[in-house]
């Protein structure tokens, strides 16, 4: 145990102390808070800019439809040319021109009006446009069927219905979406991690391999103490890293928001709702308030506390075949065989969670992936947004797949061990698939 101690202390201190390390840990924080403050200034300078249409309407169907707001302001045209009308939007800088032809009727008009721009416009205003011709469209089909404007208008309205859970609480629209997006975002994480530390604990057998240090390291400890010492100091060192980051890019995101003046509702405000979003809400600000009173009452000490336990459990999993694959080769190029299978699981996981979770988070796929070890890590996190019990994860699968977890920890890291008994000494030799299953035998 002692010398178990000493195997973590050493590596956790070699992690901490190499000076690759110390720039990202310290790095990276700066660059995500950077790139999260630059896109909340160009969403900002975005918003700021108004776009100006020109409409040039030559129809007798069309007045006051094309209303200015916030965003867009439309500037009318008249007793001018087409040509005249695109040289004055072109010399005038205006994002189009709108040009609405005389016809017979409303549809040969809809069907010939056209709108001209110097770039390709956006999805956003060319909904605007076509739903201000859809809509006089509607009235006017409605109209020749013997509905009158007034009666028209008083029909032409949303309706968004009223949910409630069992117990008579009002249930909002989208947050379930919400849930799996945060959920997403914890088992992503675990992926990463996963991925950078078990690389690391491969890298540093193959290096310790291919400098001969490890023969001399086996000769005074086991080398399954070897191999789990790496695993843990390697896990303890990227814990640290990831409280550093966390710490240090909400210090920096709150302070460069602060110098900068923007406003963290600028990433959400201005954007097109996603599906599923509950709109009845009267304003944007509004809404930013429901969704995040909603995102407060996750559970937030639960999805923390159980992302520990899993990214734990999954790294340890997954570390201790890295730390096969790196005893099993002589270099870096000879793992490329290996490492796909590995990471197919984790790439699975994070599919299939989107999928199923957003869907149907209690479904049979959600649960069986939530159950298998090598997935569960990342899928289970995106379930759990929604709790523990009746409403959210059922109790029974969550201390199962912990168990599972940890019997396929033991499983592997036991199989891992003779790998790594064997090749950690084996040199100038490619091992393949049936020559390790071999190695499993001894």
């Amino acid at each position: 145990m002692n010398k178990l101690k000493l195997i973590i202390k050493r590596e956790y201190l070699a992690k901490v102390r190499n000076k690759s390390f110390v720039v990202m840990t310290f790095l990276s924080p700066i660059l995500m808070v950077g790139m999260v403050v630059l896109i909340a200034y160009l969403t900002k300078v975005n918003n700021d800019e108004k776009k100006v249409i020109a409409v040039l309407n030559e129809s007798n169907f069309f007045s006051n439809e094309f209303l200015s707001t916030e965003t867009t302001s439309y500037i009318n045209f008249k007793n001018t040319s087409l040509e005249a009308a695109k040289d004055s939007a072109i010399s005038l800088e205006y994002h189009g021109l709108l040009y609405i032809p005389h016809k017979s009727n409303l549809k040969k008009v809809s069907q010939n009006t056209v709108f001209y721009t110097k770039e390709s416009s956006s999805l956003e205003t060319l909904s605007v446009l076509e739903g201000v011709f859809q809509d006089r469209l509607r009235e006017e089909n409605l109209r020749e069927l013997g509905v009158s404007p007034k009666e028209y208008a008083s029909i032409n309205s949303t309706f968004a219905i009223n949910t409630e859970t069992f117990g008579g609480e009002k249930s909002i629209k989208g947050v379930n979406e919400i849930k799996a997006i945060i959920g997403g975002a914890f088992g992503y994480l675990i992926m990463m991690f996963i991925i950078i530390y078990g690389g690391f604990v491969m890298r540093s057998v193959i290096e310790e391999k291919t400098s001969r240090i490890i023969e001399v390291i086996i000769s005074s400890v086991k080398p399954f103490q070897l191999m789990l010492g790496k695993i843990i100091g390697t896990s303890l060192a990227g814990i640290t890293q990831f409280v550093i980051w966390v710490v240090s890019g909400l210090i920096l995101m709150l302070v460069a928001f602060a110098i900068f003046g923007i406003d963290p509702n600028i990433l959400v405000e201005g954007q097109n709702v996603m599906p599923g979003v509950d709109t009845s809400i009267s304003t944007e600000g509004e809404m930013f308030e429901v969704y995040l009173k909603e995102v407060f009452k996750l559970p937030w000490l639960t999805l923390i506390f159980f992302f520990i336990v899993y990214f734990l459990l999954g790294y340890l999993i997954y570390s201790s075949i890295y730390a096969a694959i790196g005893a099993a080769v002589d270099n870096e190029t000879d793992t490329q065989q290996f490492i796909f299978p590995v990471i197919l699981p984790l790439m699975l996981a994070i599919y299939v969670g989107f999928f199923s979770v957003f869907s149907n988070p209690h479904g049979p796929i959600a649960v069986g992936f939530s159950l298998f070890p090598l997935t569960s890590p990342i899928v289970m996190l995106m379930r759990l947004p929604s709790g523990i019990g009746e409403e959210g994860v059922a109790l029974w699968q969550l201390i199962l797949s912990i168990l599972i977890l940890i019997l396929t920890f033991i499983a592997i890291v036991w199989f891992a061990a003779k790998i790594y008994r064997i090749g950690i000494l084996m040199y100038g030799k490619k091992p393949s698939y049936k020559e390790i299953f071999k190695w499993l035998k001894y």
